[in-house]
């Protein structure tokens, strides 16, 4: 065989060998998938597009650098943000490690990048050519014509990938990377479940997860004092599972409710965001909306909220999707007023805009999508051989001059340049660290790091800690997961000199929140409420709503309860009343009468005058006790009658005196003994006339116990069963104060009083009168029966007026005392009423009885003289005379006159 057909026979097995390899890779695809690569589905294109930077040691990338094409095209028009700006991060820091002495001296890193077009499953498509070199190819069997074993290129290999981008696209890569221990680290990923360390265990990335974005957004709604809100999420894995982390940490922290929680879908139908708000508006003190969505979405909820005319109703909380972009807020700035947006701390890196604004045609010729961002950023067209240009667009000339990135069109570093910026110096000091244990002193890589393991590999990976392109640290938790560092944003339109985005706060494990720096609006400087229930006022409890922990109803807690905890009240104990604010019990205040109370003044001016003029008949009485008109009333009951008549004008000072052990025990002795010693020495006195008359009328001989002494003996006697009573009463229940809670205890707590009391109901009140009553009406049967007899002979006249009047006076006390019970000013009227008639009582006796004789004794003395002795007989004679009489005026009455013989002769 000649050296040319022996170079033709390596080379057809060298095809042969590549071939296999590819179908085999296609292979791996299609069983993880179960779709056909589109590849194969009509694209003209059978080899990836990618850039191929030669190195020692060679990085995988990926990056979004086309837009997702329509049906059955895999990739649309050129991201010159999120594709190009960061694909040419990671170049820009290849170039740097590459120049710099310190980090993998004398060992070149090169690159393999891939275009995902953001598209996931065209990404693992694409994303095959990093494992080809690993995958082990039986070759044993294959043999040259000649009998030598063939010369088989070695496939590049890759030992580290930088990306992807989307979580999508991370997560379905990751799942291919990781059975060929390939670690992976992306710069944008931030799906909480890439978390995962069982699933995703080569995975790391430089941004912090949705997880640490959803804590900080929890302790943002937290710190404004929200604890109702709801939350949007766009239909996909960013929008919900972070929709979901924010739920999880929230239930986990308590203290924070769901209004609603709505998914925006991927291809929304007309009207689909008017039925959002309207959904919104159905919890309207949900004001809060916590929206994980991309930017079209949050642009088109905007609309929707200004279309319904709710601008400044929604209190937004925009992730990191939102951030501090001015295309989902444009036009919509009045809506968006007041919003505040999270972002993972970034910083401008001021080396790499040197670098990309000074990119051309001439010196980019590496970056094969290049071209295409140069049309798309200068609106112009390249000449190309076999394509016609287009007649709308300018010719591009790629000239310096003509032609400058950041003069002559617009730009503005990607958010993400940072994060891929440090996500390759991850990679290249894992390499670095690996390089110094594997390989020390040697330059460049050794047989140890040829091939590089990806296990080793991924454990350097996670122990690096350096200084990142923008100051802060670069590290990775046991998860893979880059430390939370974000800055808080609030967008603000009024009150400013230049409206947007105002840095207001920062969370890096915690939240640092400026307050006086936020506004919301209209310029108000108070944060607004989102809150299902207002929290209750003082004294009210919290009836909660089934099923949602932060919506409740505020109920009072009236009468006598009070607060006992946030949920229950509870009522007072008897002697207690609420506190103003109901929060606690107080006791309730004692009264009693005071002696400066109307209700005092008008019976202790009555008693005043009734003593002062019982007193002056008294002292008449004893000065002028052996003149005639005194001997002639009888001395001796007369004396009995005053006393009881001066006691029961003192009762009324005992009655209002403050309750005590001894004034309970006089007020129990005195209340009935002043009538009882008074009515019984009427009665007596009554009865003796009574008597005196009626046995004249049968006999001349005198009735039995008329004598003074026998009238004081009877008296006494009948005296004496009521002091009886009384000291019975002492024995059974010893006189004590009690306080009456229940007596003034209105509905209003306010007014509620204890009465400082006796412990005489008014059952036993009416009990201590009720012999005198007794009394009283005896005395005034017999005053009715003496009626007839001459006014010369007797006092029964005087007596029987004293009664009848002393009866109407008892007979009104009676409805006044017991029909004012319900009244809250019930003892002041009973004491008083009592008080009152008693004295009434009294002075209608001493009145009618002794005013008269002591006006004659004192005014009249001629009349103050002895008269003719009368005879018992000759009371017979005038008791004849006068029933005759009697008899005479009823006749009359008859029509008829009827002469009666004269008997007593």
């Amino acid at each position: 065989m000649t050296s040319q057909q022996h170079a033709s026979s390596k080379c057809h097995l060298c095809s042969i060998s590549i071939a296999h390899m590819h179908f085999l890779l296609h292979t791996i695809w299609i069983t993880m998938t179960g779709l056909i690569p589109l590849s194969w589905a009509g694209s003209s294109e059978t080899q990836p597009h990618s850039i191929k930077i030669e190195g020692d040691i060679t990085l995988g990338g990926l990056f979004p650098v086309h837009s997702r094409g329509p049906a059955g095209v895999p990739c649309g028009e050129v991201k010159k943000e999120k594709g190009i700006h960061r694909m040419e991060a990671m170049l820009y820091a290849l170039d740097q490690i590459n120049s710099d002495p310190d980090l993998l001296p004398n060992i070149t890193l090169g690159a393999r990048i891939l275009d995902t077009c953001s598209r996931d499953t065209y990404a693992l498509e694409q994303s095959l050519t990093f494992v080809q070199a690993l995958i082990q190819k039986d070759t044993s069997d294959v043999r040259c014509s000649n009998g030598e074993p063939p010369i088989i290129p070695k496939p590049e290999r890759v030992v580290g990938v930088i990306g992807a981008s989307a979580s999508s696209v991370s997560i379905m890569v990751a799942n291919v990377l990781r059975l060929f221990a390939i670690p992976q680290i992306s710069y944008a990923s931030t799906a909480p479940e890439l978390s995962d360390n069982n699933r995703y265990d080569f995975f790391s990335r430089v941004v912090p997860p949705d997880s640490f974005q959803a804590q900080a957004m929890v302790d943002i709604v937290k710190a404004m004092g929200w604890n109702y809100v709801s939350t949007l999420a766009s239909e996909g894995n960013y929008g919900e599972s972070g929709v979901d982390a924010f739920l999880q940490i929230s239930r986990e922290a308590g203290g924070l409710c769901i209004a609603q929680s709505i998914k925006i879908p991927r291809e929304p139908r007309p009207g689909e965001f008017d039925k959002i708000i309207k959904r919104l508006m159905e919890t309207s003190n949900a004001r809060g909306v916590i929206i994980f969505a991309n930017e079209d979405d949050i642009k088109r909820v905007l609309e929707a909220a200004k279309r319904a005319n709710l601008t400044g109703h929604f209190l937004f909380v925009g992730s990191d999707s939102w951030g501090a972009k001015i295309s989902p807020i444009l036009n919509q700035e009045d809506v968006a007023e007041g919003a505040v947006t999270i972002l993972p701390k970034r910083a401008s890196i001021d080396g790499f805009d040197q670098y990309f604004t000074t990119r051309s045609l001439e010196n980019n010729r590496r970056n094969i999508w290049f071209a295409e961002f140069w049309e798309d950023d200068f609106k112009c067209k390249l000449t190309r051989p076999g394509i016609r240009g287009e007649g709308l667009l300018r010719k591009c000339t790629g000239k310096k001059r003509e032609e400058r990135i950041g003069q002559d069109s617009a730009y503005e570093q990607e958010g993400k340049v940072q994060f891929v910026i440090d996500a390759v110096y991850a990679m290249a000091h894992a390499l670095h660290s690996m390089h110094i244990d594997l390989c020390p002193g040697s330059m460049g890589v050794c047989d140890k790091m040829d091939p590089v393991d990806g296990r080793s590999l991924l454990t350097y990976i996670r122990e690096v800690n350096f200084n990142g392109s923008a100051g802060t640290g670069v590290m990775f938790n046991e998860n893979g997961d880059a430390p939370g560092r974000y800055d808080i944003f609030q967008y603000q339109l009024s009150n400013t000199t230049n409206p947007g985005y105002k840095l207001i706060g920062q969370w890096t494990n915690h939240l640092r929140l400026s307050a006086e720096d936020m506004q919301w609006s209209g310029g108000d400087k108070l944060v607004p409420d989102s809150v299902c229930s207002f929290p209750c006022e003082s004294g009210e409890r919290k009836r909660m709503v089934k099923g949602v922990p932060c919506c409740w109803h505020c109920e009072l807690c009236d009468g006598y309860q009070y607060l006992l905890d946030e949920f229950n009240c509870d009522m007072c104990p008897f002697n207690m009343r609420p506190t103003p604010n109901r929060t606690g019990c107080r006791p309730t205040p004692i009264i009693k009468l005071e002696w400066s109370s109307p209700w005092a003044i008008i019976p202790v001016f009555l008693a005043v005058l009734g003593i002062l003029a019982t007193s002056g008949v008294i002292i008449t009485f004893i000065r002028f006790n052996d003149t005639p008109i005194v001997r002639a009333s009888g001395r001796e009951l007369s004396y009995v009658l005053l006393t009881g008549i001066f006691l029961i004008y003192l009762i009324t000072f005992l009655m209002i005196a403050e309750p005590g052990t001894v004034v309970c025990a006089f007020r129990r002795l005195l209340l009935g003994l002043g009538m009882c010693i008074s009515y019984s020495a009427m009665l007596t006195k009554t009865n003796r006339i009574y008597r005196i008359f009626e046995q004249g009328k049968k006999s001349v001989t005198p009735p039995k116990f008329i004598s003074p002494t026998s009238q004081l003996i009877i008296t006494f006697i009948l005296i004496s069963a009521q002091v009886l009573a009384i000291f019975i009463w002492f024995g059974v229940v010893p006189p004590h104060t009690n306080v009456d809670f229940d007596e003034l205890r209105p509905p209003n707590p306010e007014y509620a009083r204890g009465i400082l009391k006796c412990d005489m109901s008014d059952l036993s009140l009416i009990g201590c009168l009720s012999y005198s009553m007794v009394l009283m009406v005896t005395c005034t049967v017999y005053a009715i029966k003496s009626r007839g007899v001459p006014e010369t002979f007797n006092e029964a006249k005087p007596i029987g007026f004293t009664m009848y009047t002393t009866c109407i006076i008892w007979l009104a006390f009676v409805p006044i005392f017991f029909g004012t019970s319900q009244s809250t000013e019930k003892m002041f009227i009973q004491t008083t009423t009592l008080t009152v008639s008693m004295s009434l009582s009294a002075t209608v006796s001493l009145g009618m009885l002794y005013i008269p004789k002591v006006y004659v004794i004192i005014f009249h003395p001629e009349q103050n003289v002895q008269k003719r002795k009368r005879s018992f007989k000759a009371v017979v004679q005038a008791a004849t005379v006068s029933t005759h009489l009697s008899q005479k005026s009823g006749d009359k009455q008859n029509g008829e006159t009827k002469v009666e013989p004269d008997r007593s002769q």
